[in-house]
């Protein structure tokens, strides 16, 4: 594979573009920044194809239009990451748009018995035998010049992806695995987990309270602190703390003068105009009502202390069904589709359906209803078949 020095004219990048276009795939990774910005400082692309690979100088006089084109509007190039979602976020960020068609290994990972989000070099040293340089891991990608282990280690990702993924694919084929992977590649492409309004930014907060008042202060306040982090590009808790923000809510000050006592918060909140926004989106809050409203137990939603308890005995099997299918048991199934099940829920879950019904959802449904049971024999777990006795008349 031929290694490009760092690219840092539009005529180079345009060039690398054209020939990169001819592939049925690519290997995408990027470097950034974000300790101090809201948004991630975009400081280094690298892309390979089967026959070369180049890190791209974004922060270079350059022209990176044709290089984001081909990521979110070439649908004839797939576009490989590792663990992809940060990528992801930056590419939507620069477009509007996700890269399509878009395959990871870390989700492909799972299906091929390396477990749940295993790192990128445990990967590379599971399929290839030998370890990676970690030595510019801790590398401040901003800075420039940067010298050639810098570039050489960044590459260098790329480049085994690129080797890594067809082995990839191939094993998927062999064991007939391919099609598990397509809901969760659908989910990584789901920009949501990124891209979301600010009046959604209380939801990633948690505050033990239902009351509506309490969650009306919390919607405001946290859509005020994410609407000046955006602005300001600085990380929101540079603009205040959780511990802050849930203390105001909780306990909120009557004036803006009483925003100098809360800790957390300088004297100077008193009077600055930041203060002032504050305390006019605390004064906007309404009460949530309705389906704003949290469920009691989002995540045991009508599960009795028996229910607890299967759903504990589902999540055995599941690890059991796991392991003999040598795949992680994320993959099959998650925490909520089995208190679903265990509560007595019986459509709309993935685990009824298709291979997930296949491989772990009949035993699954024969566990909860009384067909399937667990047993020990010769020291060792197993499963048996409860068979149903027959009544007779008399």
């Amino acid at each position: 594979m031929h290694i490009h020095p760092l690219i840092t004219t539009s005529a180079e990048l345009k060039a690398l573009v054209d020939r990169l276009a001819t592939h049925q795939f690519i290997a995408v990774d990027t470097e950034f920044m974000r300790e101090n910005t809201y948004w991630p400082d975009l400081c280094l692309i690298q892309v390979a194809s089967p026959d070369e690979a180049a890190a791209v100088d974004p922060k270079a006089d350059i022209d990176l239009q044709p290089l984001l084109h081909l990521f979110v509007a070439n649908a004839d190039v797939l576009k490989v990451f590792h663990a992809g979602g940060q990528d992801l976020e930056i590419i939507h960020n620069l477009t509007g748009k996700m890269p399509a068609p878009l395959f990871d290994t870390q989700v492909a990972a799972m299906a091929l018995g390396h477990g749940e989000q295993v790192g990128y070099s445990n990967l590379i040293e599971s399929l290839l035998g030998h370890s990676l340089d970690k030595g510019a891991r801790f590398t401040d990608w901003s800075r420039r010049p940067l010298d050639k282990r810098q570039i050489d280690y960044a590459i260098a990702d790329v480049t085994h992806l690129a080797t890594v993924f067809p082995r990839m694919v191939e094993k998927l084929r062999r064991n007939g695995r391919g099609a598990w992977l397509d809901e969760e590649m659908e989910r990584l492409a789901d920009p949501s987990s990124f891209a979301f309004a600010t009046e959604d930014a209380w939801k990633r907060l948690k505050l033990p309270s239902r009351n509506p008042t309490v969650l009306g202060r919390l919607k405001a306040l946290a859509a005020w602190r994410e609407t000046e982090a955006r602005s300001k590009n600085l990380p929101r808790g540079r603009i205040m703390k959780d511990d802050t923000l849930t203390e105001i809510v909780l306990h909120p000050p009557k004036s803006q003068d009483d925003l100098g006592r809360i800790r957390g918060l300088s004297a100077g909140w008193k009077t600055n105009d930041i203060g002032g926004r504050l305390m006019a989106s605390l004064e906007s809050a309404k009460p949530l009502e309705g389906d704003d409203l949290p469920d009691r137990e989002p995540r045991r939603p009508g599960l009795t202390k028996d229910g607890v308890l299967v759903s504990d005995l589902l999540k055995l099997l599941l690890k059991i069904r796991a392991k003999e299918a040598g795949v992680a048991p994320r993959l099959i199934a998650r925490s909520d589709d089995l208190e679903a099940l265990a509560a007595g829920v019986r459509s709309k879950l993935r685990i009824l359906e298709g291979w997930r019904f296949d491989e772990f959802g009949k035993d699954a449904l024969d566990l909860v209803e009384g067909r399937l049971g667990f047993a020990i024999v010769n020291g060792k777990l197993r499963m048996s078949r409860i068979a149903k006795e027959e009544s007779v008349d008399a």
